[in-house]
């Protein structure tokens, strides 16, 4: 190991005077800094997958809605679902050696920590998407991979859930699916065109895809022409050109929507009541939207996902006539008006987390339905063995069925904007509901989040999750003064996970007020960082 890793390491050096943390979505930054951070998550990945008794491993290069310029990459374990928790750290102190002797001193301990048969063949699954950096990145995590002999399929440009499939699929015996890109499409579309079919659905469905010229549009292209374009009436792709890097979330994309409220660039003609939605680069967020006849922008975020979904699933629960629970998980930047008709009309319980799917996917386990979406479109549906052991698709009870085919529909391993969008234009179907119908359950408060650049972000830290500041002292205790001036307010404050920067997130009775309340705690955040 000692020798194939001097020999592997050459030309991947730490910058000086740059510290790395692996966060809620690995580790995420300007590329030009992360050459020698996939060269070590290439070599965590050998040996988490060593740790395991071989079982393959996923390693997703991406940035997601972030900047052409920055680049990422994270871990994905052998059921399709984040790396565990405990391993985080050791990401971290591989990612901050700032030596090849260093480097070696760590990877002994982590293999005498969890007595690590380095003889174990390691099994790795790799993906990137469409950035410019991918290429060289990708060559420098597998170096990190060869330090151990690593079995490696490299599978391109794909979509991080695409990977995250591949990853479930391939420990799975086929039992999940295919552990390709079409066996992924398979999954999909088979489901879909069974839920459609058993239903009697007739009309057509129309939609614009704007894909954030990322890689969720060949992606979804291919899904569509190649296996349902009949069930659809219009489908189009915009902002789909992924052929230019410089291109890719720029005036575009699920973050931008979601930020800026309003339709991202290249939407043609935009007709009132036309459903839209948007990914984000990597095509694991999606946001759904439509306009009025007034012209008036109305955005379908996470949190009008989460709603539509938990209506739905209540009705079909109930025609089951299964014993079954629903819930549904949110953070912090939920908007209160949602998480007022989930608990107090369609009376389901809600749970709180901090931000991050890793949170959210975890408590969402607790029920049979667990519904997760954070208000930026990331999130899916999960469901429970109890659950599975009682859908069958021969069963004669028409929801029975449906609900199986709902569970393959629906990406349970990760939040997945082909397969969330499939999933939210058939139950639109199933319920006759157009856009406007969707959003008229609820009113969203008018909100504001804002993004203040500080100099140390681990300044800020929070509990309650992530609603209340500890840190700085005296804070927690100004913004509350700020919030109680306004009707309906709501005001937190936490450190992005991925940039030294501070998340600002306010709500209030009126769209002036909501703004007037975020700039004032920015002025404080400001004044205490």
């Amino acid at each position: 190991m000692e020798l194939s890793l001097k020999k592997l390491s050459q030309g991947h050096l730490k910058p000086n005077n740059v510290t790395f943390q692996y966060g809620t979505a690995g580790f995420r930054m300007k590329a030009s800094l992360l050459d020698y951070v996939v060269f070590t998550t290439g070599i965590l990945a050998a040996l988490r997958s060593k740790y395991l008794q071989g079982k393959t491993i996923g390693i997703m290069i991406t940035a997601s809605h972030n900047p052409p310029e920055d680049n990422g990459v994270k871990l994905v374990d052998p059921m399709g679902e984040m790396l565990a928790q405990t391993w985080e750290a050791h990401a971290t102190t591989l990612a901050n050696t700032s030596s090849i002797e260093a480097l070696i001193d760590e990877i002994i301990k982590i293999v005498d920590l969890f007595e690590i048969d380095l003889k174990t063949q390691s099994s790795v699954f790799i993906a990137r998407d469409s950035r410019e950096s991918g290429p060289a990145l990708l060559k420098s995590t597998i170096d990190g991979l060869n330090v151990f002999d690593s079995a490696i399929r490299d599978f391109g440009l794909l979509t991080t859930p695409q990977l995250h499939y591949l990853v479930r699929a391939g420990n799975s015996n086929g039992s999940f699916g295919h552990p390709s890109s079409e066996g992924y499409y398979a999954k999909l579309s088979i489901a879909f065109k069974q839920i459609y079919k058993i239903n009697g659905l007739n009309n057509k469905i129309s939609i614009i895809v704007d894909a954030a010229n990322g890689i969720g549009a060949p992606k979804v292209q291919e899904l569509i022409h190649d296996n349902i374009l009949e069930y659809f009436d219009h489908f189009l792709v915009v902002n789909n050109n992924i052929e230019n890097p410089r291109l890719l979330n720029y005036n575009c994309g699920a973050d931008f929507v979601k930020t800026n409220q309003k339709l991202p660039e290249n939407i043609p003609n935009p007709e009132p009541f036309n459903l839209y939605c948007s990914f984000d680069g990597d095509a694991d967020r999606i946001v759904f939207y439509y306009i009025t006849e007034e012209k008036h922008f109305q955005l379908l975020d996470g949190d009008k996902i989460s709603t539509l979904l938990a209506s739905y699933f209540i009705k079909l629960i109930k025609l089951t006539g299964l014993d079954l629970s629903v819930g549904v998980v949110q953070t912090a930047y939920a908007n209160g008006a949602s998480t007022k008709y989930l608990s107090e009309v369609l009376k389901v319980p809600v749970e709180c987390t901090p931000t991050g799917v890793k949170h959210l996917h975890h408590v969402a386990q607790n029920f049979d339905i667990g519904i997760y979406f954070e208000a930026n479109g990331h999130g899916t549906v999960l469901f429970s063995d109890n659950l599975l052991n009682k859908v069958s698709p021969t069963s004669s009870n028409l929801s029975i069925k449906t609900l199986y085919y709902l569970t393959e529909l629906i990406n349970q391993t990760v939040g997945d904007a082909i397969s969330d969008c499939l999933t939210i234009l058939l139950i639109l179907k199933l319920l006759d509901n157009g856009p406007n119908e969707w959003n008229s359950n609820y009113q969203d408060l008018p909100n504001k989040l804002l993004k203040v650049i500080v100099n140390d972000r681990n300044l800020f830290k929070t509990t309650n999750a992530e609603r209340t500041l500890v840190q700085p002292k005296g804070l927690q205790m100004k913004i509350d003064e700020k919030v109680n001036q306004y009707p309906n307010g709501r005001s937190f404050v936490r450190a992005s996970g991925t940039e030294d920067a501070v998340r600002v997130y306010a709500e209030a009775a009126t769209k002036d007020d909501s703004i007037a309340l975020a700039d004032q705690v920015a002025e404080l955040v400001k004044e205490f960082s």
